[in-house]
């Protein structure tokens, strides 16, 4: 009898069995040594089998439209500090939560999946990974709110677990039920978590960041810490001091050295346009390094750059957002906002389109070292916050 054979006949029917290819996991092995240590690169080694398998499936056989929330450039950055990955299909989050237990008696979530009001998601799949058999069994779902109001949670690990005799074992019917109401999506009710002031953050960074902190997810009380994953920018930067990485969101070093491999894989890079700004002749016109990245927003195609403009010996940086197509125009409603590291307003850090614009831009003057976040209204595909350094 063949491991696989052996595999189907021992397996619950309604248990949903899919096979890893040898590229997979080949590719999957190959991204885990980017971590700080043997289990986070471990954890991030099965949650890449998980996703792509799982993600395949669904893709396949009923959620064309799926993806990887928030982005896929972003899933590092929690498999260093978390189990689990989200993937949205029509509004909906399901929470991909992989383990490689061989008793299924129990789906165990971390917190950071259920009380975090951005992360949380509509159901949860429990998957079971074997590597070694080269397979991932969907053996059951649950929603949220089965999760949160029959689950127990444990505070040693911060996990919220669900007896496996309450969860739903046949994914068929889930099926049935996204076909039938494919939006269907009950609100939850999840307190905001207050946001940290900037300096306790950087110190949390500094401190957390030694990788002698194995589990730096339980080194903290949980209220500062999901404030601080939640926070794209603090999440990716925490990653990066762990791996001992430099500043890689410098837009100075972006400027002068080129944009760094971790800003072009989400879209960053740099152009040069010719400014006669201060100029007195076409002589003296001089091309301009500015830096731009493209955005999908409703279904069309923008611009987003940052130009610096000098003013005698400081610069002003001119943020700048444009449809993409040659002569189509921002629709009214739009908004383009700067904010500072810890998410506060400042005067004049936003621009509306009350009609149709040609461009909406914001300008700011920053001290040296300090950080921005850009949003923009509405949400671009793929947003992750992130936190541009000047």
């Amino acid at each position: 009898m063949t491991a696989n054979a052996a595999l189907f006949t021992f397996a619950s029917p309604t248990d949903l069995i899919l096979e890893i290819p040898a590229n997979v996991q080949n590719q999957a092995y190959l991204h885990s040594q980017s971590f700080s240590h043997p289990s986070s690169g471990y954890q991030a080694y099965l949650n890449e089998l998980c996703l792509n398998v799982v993600l395949a499936w669904l893709q396949a056989d009923f959620a064309p439209q799926a993806k990887v929330s928030p982005n896929i450039n972003a899933l590092a950055s929690f498999w260093e500090l978390v189990n689990g990955t989200a993937i949205v299909s029509d509004g909906i989050r399901f929470i991909l939560v992989p383990s490689e237990a061989m008793d299924l008696s129990e789906l165990r979530v971390p917190q950071e999946w259920v009380d975090i009001s951005s992360l949380a998601g509509d159901y949860y799949l429990a998957v079971q990974v074997e590597p070694d058999e080269a397979y991932v069994r969907i053996w059951g779902y649950c929603s949220y709110e089965q999760l949160k109001n029959q689950g127990s949670y444990d505070a040693s690990d911060r996990t919220y677990s669900l007896d496996g005799s309450d969860i739903i074992s046949d994914i068929n019917v889930l099926t049935v039920a996204l076909q039938l109401c494919p939006q269907s999506s009950t609100p939850k009710l999840i307190p905001q978590l207050a946001t940290l002031p900037q300096e306790q953050a950087q110190n949390l960074i500094a401190r957390l960041a030694n990788k002698e902190i194995i589990t730096p997810r339980l080194a903290i009380p949980f209220q500062l810490w999901g404030a601080l994953i939640e926070h794209g920018g603090w999440r990716q930067s925490l990653y990066q001091r762990r791996l001992g990485l430099p500043e890689q969101w410098s837009v100075i070093q972006w400027l002068q050295n080129g944009v760094s491999q971790l800003a072009e894989n989400v879209g960053w890079g740099s152009l040069m346009q010719v400014s006669v700004a201060g100029a007195r002749s076409v002589e003296e016109t001089q091309p301009q390094t500015i830096l731009s990245r493209q955005l999908a927003i409703a279904g069309q195609t923008y611009e987003l750059r940052i130009i610096p403009q000098n003013e005698g010996e400081s610069i002003i940086w001119r943020f700048e957002l444009r449809n993409a197509a040659v002569g189509a125009a921002i629709p009214g409603g739009f908004k383009l906002r700067l904010l500072t590291e810890d998410l506060q307003s400042f005067p004049n850090n936003e621009d509306i389109a009350i009609t149709a614009v040609e461009q909406l831009f914001v300008e700011v003057a920053l001290e040296p070292g300090e950080g921005i976040v850009w949003e923009i209204e509405p949400k671009s595909e793929n947003y992750d916050r992130e936190i541009l350094r000047f």
